[in-house]
């Protein structure tokens, strides 16, 4: 069955697996589920996992989706690999430093700011 929601774009810049969200808003938890099950099988596929999260298209996160992203980060973690999130919107960058989620992720301002991490 096709999926109904290309949530996530995935693709290799310099051995770093750049997943792109496509949504505007990521809201809806049956759709936050299809991101975290595609993220998991993202991260399943590569050893270690070397994961850049972009949200260059997202201009509203939920609480549930900021859940997901603690998770993904476990994830990553616990196969010895590295998670960089970039292009964050102001607005949601404010709720991650609210929560003090800024202070758990290596956030960077751009894509190849964040790939650069990598190396």
């Amino acid at each position: 069955m096709p999926d109904p929601e290309a949530n996530l774009t995935v693709s290799t810049q310099e051995n770093v697996c750049v997943v792109e969200f496509e949504d505007r808003k990521i809201l809806e938890e049956m759709v936050i589920n299809q991101i975290q099950e595609k993220l998991t099988e993202v991260i399943s596929a590569h050893t270690p996992p070397r994961i850049l999260l972009s949200f260059r298209k997202v201009e509203h996160l939920s609480s549930a989706a900021l859940g997901v992203l603690i998770t993904v980060s476990k994830q990553v973690a616990e196969r010895h690999g590295q998670l960089v999130l970039a292009n964050i919107h102001p607005r949601i960058f404010e709720v991650f430093k609210i929560t003090r989620l800024n202070k758990l992720f290596t956030i960077c301002g751009t894509t190849d700011e964040a790939i650069r991490q990598f190396n």
